[in-house]
Parts: C-alpha cells; structure tokens; sequence
C-alpha cells in the first residue's frame, strides 16, 4: 500500500500543479484525467489512441447553435442563457440539448482563454446531464495557431501572458519532483524579438505564440478536438462556407488533418482548405446582406451532395438585422456581432427542434422587428416568421 501510494505521488502532484494553474488563469477547477505528465512529451504519442472527431450526428431533440463569440465572456453567457443552457451560477442547465459553437472565440477581446476554460467546464457538466457541447474551428482560431495575431487586443496578449507566466510556475514545480520527467519548455524556438512591434510587448507575443502554436499546450488542450466541418440532422455547420470542392475532398478528412496540424504533425502552416477567401473558414459566398449577391446555386449544389442535408449554418460574415437566412433559407447565418470588440450586436442563437423548426432566440425582439421591417424593403435575406424561423423573446 505505501509502495502504491508513493509511485502515485508524481501524477498527483502534476495533476495538482495543473489544476492549480488552472484555477490561477481561468478561476475554474478543471481536473486532468488523460496524459499525466502532458508536457513531457509531443501529443503526437498519445494521438493513435484518441478517438475519430465526429463529423455526423444524428439530428437530437433541441439542438442550438451559437455565433462568434470574439473574447467577450459576458455576451458569450448572455447568449447561452437566452437559449437556457445555463443558470444564475453559470451551471449547465440545457438538458440533453446539443449546443454548436461556430468559431471564433479567439480575437477581438480580452477573455478569449477564459471563454475557453467556460466552454470546457460546461462540456463536462452537459455530458453529466446526457448534453452535448461542440466548438468548431473559424478562421480566428487558424489565425492563431498560424502566429497571425493582426486581430489581437493588449487585454488578449496580457490575458496569455498571465497564462504563461503561471503555467512556468507549473512547469517549475514539476522539474522539482524526481518522479516526473522535465516537462518541455513551451518558449523553445520563439523568438525574442519581432519586427515592427513594440519592445514591450515582446514577452506577450512570445506567451501568446507558446500557448496556441502547433502542439502549444493552449492549441493542442481546447482547439485540437474542435470539428471543422459537421453534419448534425440536416444542418450542415461551418464557420465560413463550404465549396463542393470541400466536400469532394472529404469532411472527414478536413477534420481529422486540422487536428493533425493543431497536434503539430503537419508543420508550422494550415492545409490550403483554410486558407484564402474561397476556404472553408473565410468563405462569404453565401453571407452578404444583400440576398441577391449570395451564391444560391452553388449553396444548392453543396448541400446536394451532403446526403440529407437542407441547410447551411455559417458564422463569420456578421449579420447587423440578426440571425436571418439566404436562399430560401438554405443559408443561415448566425454571426451577429455580439463581441463588444465587433459590433456590440444583441446576443441571439438559433434554435432547432427536432422536427427541423427554426427559431431565433433573442433578448429584444421588438428592436429586432424594426430592424426587419425596415430592412426588408431593401432587398435583404431575412427569415420569414413562417415557414422559416421566428424569432422568440427570451428574458434574461
């Protein structure tokens, strides 16, 4: 018994350390169960054992889809309670209901790690209640782990630089246990200047560049297991757009190589499918305003060759009216600017039940049904209240 107890010691302890990281940087308790010591050596080691991403799901009773969230803590649980996901303490309150996060927490405000420490706490108590929270890769996310960070507030760089100076405190007190190996230094290779940014922020680039670069401990713990592509009932979910050159190539495959390059198996740069106007993450062929400049009958094709799907679900391009669809309501487009950092859009979300009803959920549908009244005359895509989504008041 005390032989077990002190060859269990090491994993404790490190199980310790990163929970207390943790708590330090996102003020949540999240337990590590998986890879006992994960800094000591590449994930590639651990992968062959890791499960398939799911790219097709059966349609579930309550499915809600969420917008880009763009590091804003508040609107993100704004918009979760509208749809009743959670309650007065932030606690997973949806039930069974299957909830997909389009992309793009990254970016554009300062909360962006502590959205992703929430979105994980709350997938661990939705599967507690037979839920389902899935998060999705935009173009944000590629961004990042490409060491792009154009769109990068001082708040976001200061918010990883508190990471990373807590977790080499982690790493720090693991070095001090005889039983664990030396964990990896999360800074080698980076470099400790950069041409045109301030001397100043030079340490934060560097953190931020540890955290979210290929096989970074950020990147490869919240965006490596993040769907690019998925098929949930009917609805087919992707931050920009798909080509049907996308779907001859394979969703499978698209989500099983963007994990390989988050895990840091495929190099420093995204496959070609993410990058560029016409990839899936940055694609607005079906997300302009104006209903007339949308591509519908390469939308129709697309979805043609997705058996059974009827609809296109897209962040990315944001939609001032709100939550409104293209198309016949074949494209929906659910990016509404609700970031403080974009817009300061109202949080709305759209729900789907079972049956294939289309609802918007949001807290203001007077405002909203000015804005469609006015807009309508002008030749915009908006969803009809019948037969397509109506948009429902929600207080919150």
């Amino acid at each position: 018994m005390e032989e077990e107890i002190c060859r269990d010691l090491p994993l404790l302890l490190s199980s310790f350390v990163d929970t207390f990281v943790d708590f330090s940087v996102g003020g949540l308790f999240l337990p590590h169960s998986s890879n006992p010591n994960p800094n000591s050596s590449s994930v590639a080691d651990t992968l062959p054992s890791s499960p398939h991403l799911a790219t097709r799901l059966p349609a579930p009773d309550r499915l809600i889809a969420v917008g880009d969230l763009h590091g804003d803590l508040q609107k993100s649980k704004e918009a979760l309670r509208l749809a009743g996901l959670i309650d007065a303490s932030d606690r997973w309150a949806g039930g069974t209901a299957t909830v997909v996060q389009i992309g793009d927490v990254l970016d554009r405000g300062g909360d962006e790690l502590k959205i992703l420490y929430f979105l994980e706490k709350l997938k661990r108590e939705a599967e507690k209640s037979g839920g389902t929270i899935i998060t999705m890769n935009g173009n944000h996310e590629v961004m990042n782990v490409e060491g792009d960070f154009r769109y990068v507030t001082e708040e976001g760089l200061d918010e990883f630089r508190v990471w990373a100076d807590w977790y080499s405190i982690g790493n720090a007190m693991k070095s001090l246990c005889d039983g664990l190996e030396k964990p990896k230094d999360p800074f080698f290779g980076i470099p400790f200047k950069f041409l045109g940014v301030k001397e100043e922020l030079y340490h934060s680039i560097r953190c931020r560049i540890a955290a979210l670069r290929p096989d970074g401990p950020i990147s490869v713990r919240f965006l490596s297991e993040n769907q690019t592509v998925l098929v949930v009932g009917d609805s087919v979910f992707v931050h920009g757009g798909l080509l049907p050159k996308h779907v001859f190539y394979g969703l499978e495959r698209i989500n099983e190589e963007v994990r390989d390059w988050i895990n840091g198996l495929r190099g420093r740069f995204s496959p070609d499918y993410l990058r560029g106007r016409h990839s899936v993450v940055w694609l607005r062929k079906f997300s302009h305003e104006l209903a007339q400049n949308c591509d519908c009958s390469t939308l129709e094709h697309v979805l043609a060759t997705i058996p059974g799907a009827k609809r296109m679900i897209m962040g990315h391009t944001i939609q001032e009216t709100g939550i409104n669809g293209a198309c016949g309501n074949r494209a929906i487009r659910i990016d509404v600017g609700m970031s403080r950092g974009c817009i300061n859009g109202l949080p709305e979300v759209l729900e789907i039940n079972g049956n294939s009803e289309l609802r918007v959920l949001t807290s203001n549908p007077s405002y909203r049904n000015e804005l469609l009244a006015a807009d309508r005359k002008e030749g915009l895509g908006l969803l009809l209240p019948e037969p397509g989504p109506r948009p429902v008041q929600v207080k919150v």
